[in-house]
């Protein structure tokens, strides 16, 4: 059986450990000791090069902590590896391993659309993304992906962040904001504020090193999120001069 290495044991390393265990030999790392969760979810706890040694090695640090990891395991892998990431953004994260990486691995950017909160009733259905990197192998992750019930998608890092600016990177805006001024779950609630609510649910626990990585690292995000703001500062102007005009008409 082939061993996978997870190097970050948060919470999506542990959540990828509990799915990848009945097909790999797990090894996971992290800075933090991780030797009792890993015995709890039954893989391997070991050293950034016990992990950085598999067939199969996945970067699940956050963002921020990426060039550094990258850096410290180029030395560390075997030739004819493959490397994978599961950042929220990829642009930078597909850069920073094909230019550091050694030419004897394969390289694949993915994306798992999903985490802990959206997968506790299993992998059925939720979104990955592919991105081809370096060699082939992301047909074989498509497939791997696929076999555990994943729906896959395969396309480029920069169309990737393009969409991730709408679909991410705005939507973690304005859930974010909600979870911050702690919207209440009304009793006098309509459908739409029903999905808001679900919105904080999905979103309260994540880090606040996810939220700015996906403000702050995908390069198609800042744009996205000016318009947003702008056109909310428009509408709430426009809202307030209508209602000045109101109340000075003499009728």
């Amino acid at each position: 059986m082939k061993r996978f290495g997870i190097i970050g044991f948060g919470r999506f390393g542990r959540l990828a450990a509990r799915h990848l265990r009945d097909h790999f030999v797990v090894v996971a790392t992290d800075r933090a000791d991780i030797a009792e969760p890993a015995a709890v979810l039954g893989v391997r706890s070991g050293t950034l090069a016990d992990a950085a040694a598999c067939d199969v090695v996945m970067l699940a640090v956050p963002v921020q902590a990426m060039a550094a990891t990258v850096a410290a395991i180029a030395p560390l892998l075997r030739p004819g590896a493959l490397v994978l990431d599961v950042a929220s953004v990829k642009m930078l994260p597909a850069r920073w391993m094909r230019e550091m990486l050694p030419e004897s691995v394969d390289i694949v950017a993915t994306h798992p659309l999903f985490g802990p909160q959206s997968a506790r009733d299993g992998l059925a259905g939720l979104p990955l993304v592919v991105c081809q990197v370096r060699g082939e192998a992301h047909h074989k992750v498509a497939e791997f992906g696929r076999s555990l019930g994943l729906a896959v998608s395969i396309t480029t890092a920069e169309e990737h962040d393009r969409e991730m600016a709408y679909v991410q990177a705005l939507t973690h805006l304005i859930g974010r904001t909600l979870v911050n001024i702690r919207i209440p779950d009304e009793e006098l609630k309509t459908h739409s504020y029903q999905h808001l609510l679900e919105l904080c649910g999905l979103i309260r626990d994540d880090t606040e090193e996810l939220f700015f990585a996906i403000q702050n690292l995908n390069p198609f995000a800042e744009e996205i999120t000016r318009q947003f703001i702008a056109e909310a500062n428009g509408l709430l102007a426009r809202s307030l001069k209508a209602g000045n005009a109101s109340s000075a008409d003499p009728r």
